[in-house]
């Protein structure tokens, strides 16, 4: 990869507010945490603001806390603590599989929960260098006007790639976004849409300042498929919270990322509810998910493989998790 000369000032704000305060002093700025997609991504010449904002420094956003059964997790938090977090790990497992199955050490090391649940969406016709989107004519989602996944439409395809939503999801977390207007709360599933060029809800200037996540979630695990076993990003995540009782689901719920532009809980999982994961329940599993997902040409694999991928690894993680269950009767 060629670097790109980026020039750009940093401030370090030392509460939330006063990064607002620096945002909306030159809109064009970003906020920046980790830095590990920001940076790659400016190297590479997707983007170019006068400003960056580190939030490193503001003390509010590094909390951690379990009180009540439930938990509250700082924007800024690394996702290396995350998957070392051991009360974390005991009530929503997911989440630390996911936290740990991120990049490499390194990249886990800097990387916050804000910066994975905020990722760009992903396409191999935009994550390249200058030259390269150059010779390409771009793309829709930066500095061009087609869509190379889908030329004949009017909608960019690229793929939401981050490890933590669909953890975040099935367990039913909601997060605390700070803009302008002040504070507000809203379901996680509220801050993402099904489009590849602006994927996230948030306004101008407004930042994510916690997730909480609820008490008594359901026994749950995550697990995703990728070009090698580490440092990639994922081609399909599922994550997948499930509880029985006297064999039979009564709680099932199933979220998604890689494949979309958006993180996404599953629909129809209900109509499982009541019944034995047996054979036939697996195979609705499975339907539902090949229905929903929608991966496109995005990544160097085909997608059908991506859709087939997807729908196995939910089947395999709702089968391990109703039989650790039944193991543990």
């Amino acid at each position: 990869m060629i670097a790109v000369p980026v020039a750009f000032r940093v401030v370090e704000p030392a509460d939330v507010d006063a990064a607002m305060a620096a945002h909306a002093g030159e809109p064009g700025s970003r906020y920046l945490s980790g830095g590990t997609d920001l940076l790659v991504n400016l190297r590479r010449g997707l983007g170019s603001p006068s400003l960056l904002i580190d939030l490193r420094g503001i003390a509010e956003l590094g909390g951690l806390a379990c009180k009540a059964g439930a938990a509250r997790i700082g924007a800024g938090v690394t996702l290396a603590r995350i998957a070392a977090d051991p009360e974390l790990r005991a009530r929503y497992p997911a989440l630390c599989e996911a936290a740990g199955a991120v990049a490499g050490p390194a990249h886990r090391n800097a990387a916050t929960v804000a910066g994975n649940l905020c990722l760009d969406t992903r396409c191999i016709y935009y994550n390249q260098s200058e030259w390269w989107r150059g010779a390409n004519a771009y793309c829709l989602k930066y500095r061009g006007h087609v869509c190379h996944v889908a030329p004949q439409g009017q909608q960019c395809h690229a793929a939401f790639c981050g490890d933590l939503a669909p953890a975040l999801l099935v367990f039913g977390a909601s997060i605390e976004v700070a803009g302008r207007a002040g504070r507000r709360c809203m379901p996680l599933a509220e801050l993402y849409r099904e489009d590849g060029l602006a994927h996230l809800t948030l306004a101008a200037g407004e930042l994510v300042v916690a997730v909480d996540l609820p008490a008594d979630p359901s026994p749950s695990a995550y697990a995703k498929v990728r070009v090698r076993g580490s440092v990639d990003f994922p081609l399909a995540g599922v994550a997948v919270a499930l509880r029985a009782e006297e064999g039979k689901l009564v709680a099932l719920r199933v979220a998604l990322t890689g494949t979309n532009s958006r993180p996404f809980l599953l629909d129809g999982t209900g109509d499982l509810l009541g019944r034995p994961l047996d054979a036939d329940a697996l195979k609705q599993l499975d339907r539902l998910v090949q229905k929903q997902v929608q991966p496109m040409r995005t990544t160097l694999l085909q997608s059908n493989y991506r859709r087939v991928a997807a729908a196995a690894l939910a089947r395999r993680l709702a089968a391990r998790l109703a039989a650790n269950q039944q193991v543990a009767r």
